[in-house]
């Protein structure tokens, strides 16, 4: 949490110096500190794209469909993973981009964040090298759609030849590359807590602080903490988390269970997150009838929280 409230202080220091700057007063002369309240929680719901992900294989809709979803149910933003765009892995054309910004825009939608697929743990270390040169040109991506962050994972793969804290080692060294590269464009990475080689919040804590970089934050994905309490799992991980993947269910006792959303959003308040939290739907059933639902249950449990 120490990371959490040195950011929280940067953020209310910034406030202060803008003021001033726009008053056209100098920082010693500025209003003294504790005048301007520290900013409270901001919610702002985003759709990860990954909802529509059959039909957009399928190729029965586009990303165009999908920003036209958002903007028909005020989304406030979208968050559409880099293999729904053409010729993924390849990064696509200036043209596909600029049109998507564009429409996103005249749409009102903010682009929230990208994201690609990767795999660290493998032991075979060109590979790894591989998927690091893949994010990279998707930093470059999210710079040309104005996002602020790729989302990333640790990876899938599992070997029995190499200890778990070497494999920590290789997933740290990395991301901290990634990082490097996302800082000189203002970018950040976001890991995905997902159900792969982190099985809990103590390990999402652990490779944190093996990485250590202010250009890393959690994707944090609440139905992916399978082992203990996710509420509890959730709460412990949040101030490393920028952004989100609400789910309709979370894992207790190794059962899918319908998330309490007004137990969720509490959490998150207390914690002044302030941010997009996009919301994915999974498994079976028409995605055009299944995030609306959402939707719903998600606006009501804010309402219900900002009362109290």
């Amino acid at each position: 949490m120490k990371k959490t409230n040195a950011r929280r202080a940067f953020i209310k220091g910034s406030i202060g110096l803008s003021a001033a700057g726009i008053l056209g007063i100098t920082p010693s002369l500025a209003a003294p500190s504790g005048l301007i309240a520290e900013p409270k929680h901001l919610f702002k719901l985003s759709l990860n794209v990954y909802s529509f992900n059959a039909l957009l294989r399928e190729g029965k809709i586009d990303l165009f469909d999908v920003l036209d979803f958002c903007a028909k149910y005020n989304f406030e933003a979208i968050d559409p993973t880099g293999y729904y765009f053409p010729d993924y892995p390849k990064v696509p054309s200036d043209d596909y981009i600029y049109r998507f910004k564009q429409r996103a825009f005249l749409l009102g939608l903010d682009i929230s964040g990208t994201g690609v697929r990767n795999d660290f743990a493998q032991a075979d270390a060109a590979k790894r090298a591989k998927d690091i040169e893949l994010i990279k040109q998707w930093i470059a991506v999210a710079v040309k759609m104005g996002c602020p962050h790729v989302r990333i994972f640790t990876g899938r793969s599992k070997t029995t030849d190499h200890s778990r804290e070497e494999v920590f080692a290789w997933i740290a060294e990395a991301i901290q590359e990634c990082c490097h590269e996302a800082a000189k464009y203002g970018v950040m990475i976001s890991l995905q807590n997902h159900n792969e080689f982190l099985q809990d919040a103590d390990e999402v804590d652990r490779l944190f602080k093996m990485v250590d970089s202010p250009w890393l934050g959690l994707n944090q994905d609440i139905g992916s903490y399978r082992q203990k309490d996710p509420y509890a799992e959730i709460a412990q991980n949040i101030g490393h988390a920028i952004t989100w993947q609400i789910k309709e269910n979370v894992w207790i006792n190794g059962e899918q269970t319908p998330t309490d959303f007004v137990r969720l959003f509490r959490i998150i308040k207390q914690a002044n997150y302030r941010g997009y939290l996009p919301l994915e739907t999974l498994g079976k059933g028409d995605p055009f009838e299944k995030v609306p639902r959402l939707l719903e249950q998600v606006k009501a449990a804010i309402v219900e929280v900002e009362k109290s």
